[in-house]
C-alpha cells in the first residue's frame, strides 16, 4: 500500500507573503473608539447647519447651532480620553471640526444676520475673524505637539483660544437678538469688534485658563449651586446672559495680562518664555 506524501507545513514566511498577497485585512476595533469621531461629526454637522439656517433667515436658531457645534467640539476630547479612546485620526478630526465650529460657522452666521450691512467692509472682517482662528488653532497644535511643555503653560492660554473667539465675536448677534437695530453705527462698531476679536485670538495675549486653580471641598457645594443658577438663567434670559457673559469675560483679560507681567515682566508671551 502507497504511503500518501506528507506536505510540510508552510514556514512563517510562506504565511506572511500569502497575507501581502492577499491584501491589508481589516481589523476590528471596540465600538468604543467610534464614540468622539461620531460626536465630532455631529459637531461639524451642527457647525455647517448653523450656516445654512443663517441664509434661510432662521438666525436664533442658526446660533444655537454653533453653540452646540462648539459644545459638541469641546466634549470629544474629553469623551476620547475618558474611554481611552484617543487617536491620531481622531487628534485630525478634531481640528477639522475647529476650524469650522470656531471659525467658519460664526463669521458666516454673523455675516449673514448683521456684518452684510457693511457690505466689502463686513466681508472682510468676517474673513480676518475666520482665517484667525485657523491660524490660532494652527500655533496650538504646533504648541501641543511639543515633547517639552513649559510649566506656564497649564495656567495660560496664548492668546483667547478659539472656542470663546466663537462666543465672543458673536456679541454684536445677541445684541441684535434683545432688539437693537441694525444703524450703521452698530453696524461697522460691530465690523470693528469682529476684526479686534480676530487679532485676540492670534495675539500672544497670556489669557488665564483656569486650568490649574483648585476648589476647596467646603466651596463644592456653594460653586455648583451657582453653575445650577446660571444654566437656569441662560435658558430663561439666553442673549442677555451670553451678553454678560462675554463683556465678564472680556474684562478678565486685562487682569490675566497683569498677571503674566508680574511673573515675567512682559505683558505679552515671548517666543523665548514658550520654549522654557
Amino acid at each position: 500500500m502507497e504511503e500518501t506524501p506528507v506536505t510540510p507545513a508552510p514556514t512563517p514566511e510562506q504565511n506572511r507573503k500569502k497575507d501581502e498577497a492577499r491584501g491589508p485585512r481589516l481589523r476590528e476595533i471596540p465600538l468604543r473608539l467610534m464614540v468622539p469621531n461620531l460626536i465630532t461629526v455631529l459637531a461639524i454637522c451642527a457647525g455647517l447647519t448653523g450656516i445654512r439656517l443663517a441664509f434661510e433667515g432662521r438666525y436664533e436658531l442658526a446660533v444655537a447651532m454653533v453653540l452646540l457645534a462648539a459644545f459638541l467640539d469641546g466634549i470629544d476630547g474629553r469623551v476620547a480620553r475618558l474611554l481611552k479612546a484617543t487617536s491620531s485620526f481622531g487628534v485630525q478630526m478634531d481640528s477639522l471640526a475647529d476650524i469650522v465650529n470656531f471659525g467658519v460657522a460664526p463669521a458666516l452666521v454673523s455675516y449673514a444676520y448683521l456684518l452684510h450691512n457693511g457690505h466689502s467692509l463686513g466681508w472682510i472682517a468676517a474673513l480676518i475673524y475666520a482665517i484667525g482662528a485657523g491660524l490660532r488653532l494652527a500655533r496650538f497644535n504646533v504648541m501641543e505637539e511639543r515633547g517639552v511643555k513649559a510649566p506656564w503653560q497649564s495656567e495660560f492660554f496664548v492668546g483667547v483660544p478659539a472656542p470663546m473667539g466663537a462666543l465672543l465675536m458673536l456679541l454684536p448677534v445677541y445684541i441684535g437678538f434683545m432688539g437693537v437695530e441694525p444703524s450703521p453705527v452698530f453696524v461697522y462698531a460691530s465690523i470693528a469688534y469682529t476684526v479686534v476679536i480676530g487679532y485676540l485670538l492670534v495675539s500672544r495675549l497670556p489669557v488665564w485658563s483656569g486650568k490649574a486653580s483648585r476648589i476647596r471641598r467646603d466651596m463644592m457645594l456653594p460653586i455648583l449651586l451657582v453653575l445650577v443658577l446660571y444654566v437656569a438663567l441662560v435658558m430663561s434670559y439666553t442673549w442677555e446672559m451670553l451678553s454678560i457673559s462675554v463683556v465678564a469675560y472680556l474684562c478678565v483679560l486685562p487682569f490675566s495680562a497683569r498677571a503674566w507681567h508680574r511673573r515675567f515682566g512682559t505683558i505679552t508671551i515671548e517666543d523665548d518664555i514658550t520654549h522654557v
